[in-house]
């Protein structure tokens, strides 16, 4: 959105010290003008702020001729040389592979919670299998997206990691969550952002209406609903989210497509059922 030129010079400065080199590099201005960029960039600025997933859906565009598409945060880093290589060497390793996730930690090492993609989140260094990956960084089979498709726009922002993990899960892909590939990122609240209560509602809803079996959507809404509860102490906040809540009944989501129940079972075996 224009307003890190510092950090994202330093991100790109982190891409170009890579020991295997990326076959293209993309920076969408997210209606916003660009600074300007070294010459191996691929500048896109759009008129119009069509948030993460509309900003994404147009950076894969420009990136149908590769075989994996990374994405990267504009205020990330890569602290080694060698994370493309290994990737790399991930993918050629396993055909099924869908979607790889970065270990993302601040500049004193320290991993948030909500940056371990599984449950059971104590140890951010315990890599394997998940059934979500992060959205700050991580590499997307080209394969993979010819198949389910690409971010659901309608979602703008958040949750929509979860919406390509489900689909990609029920297509038959892996979701690798590895440690070793560090994105160092400042440590941030999600609640920053002032949409953050209506539009993490709405698409809960969102990814209950497009994805679950029937019987599975009161149970998945109706825990999100008692741990919003228990969690939020801001009361504008909770009018928000209610807010969104009902957004996401009467607003369009795009095409439903409910998961079978293989991969609701394949979801509870690596420790996360899609009710939580």
């Amino acid at each position: 959105m224009g307003t890190r030129p510092k950090e994202l010079a330093e991100l790109l400065a982190s891409v170009e010290m890579q020991t295997v080199k990326a076959a293209k590099v993309v920076v969408i201005g997210n209606g916003c003008a660009l600074p300007d960029l070294p010459a191996w960039v691929e500048s896109v600025e759009l008129a119009d702020n069509l948030g993460v997933t509309g900003g994404r859906n147009v950076a894969l565009e420009h990136l149908r001729d590769v075989d994996v598409a990374v994405d990267l945060d504009d205020d990330g880093l890569l602290v080694e040389d060698d994370v493309l290589a290994r990737i790399v060497a991930l993918y050629e390793a396993d055909p099924r592979l869908g979607i790889v996730s970065f270990r993302v930690a601040d500049e004193t090492g320290f991993t948030q919670r909500r940056h371990v993609p599984r449950l059971r989140a104590g140890d951010p260094m315990r890599g394997g299998e998940v059934t979500t990956f992060l959205g700050g960084g991580h590499a997307m089979s080209s394969k993979m997206l010819e198949q389910v498709g690409d971010w659901p726009d309608a979602f703008f922002f958040s949750h929509e990691e979860t919406d390509m993990a489900w689909r990609a899960l029920d297509a038959g892909w892996r979701i690798l969550y590895v440690p070793e590939l560090l994105l160092q990122h400042p440590r941030t609240s999600p609640a920053r952002h002032s949409f953050f209560y209506r539009t993490n509602a709405r698409n809960r809803v969102y990814l209950a209406r497009r994805h679950l079996p029937a019987l599975l959507v009161p149970l998945y809404l109706g825990v999100w609903v008692a741990l919003t509860l228990a969690r939020t102490r801001d009361a504008a906040g909770l009018k928000a989210w209610f807010a969104g809540f009902a957004e996401g009944w009467r607003t369009p989501c795009g095409q439903r497509k409910p998961m079978r129940w293989r991969t609701v079972w394949t979801m509870t075996r690596l420790g996360r059922p899609p009710i939580i």
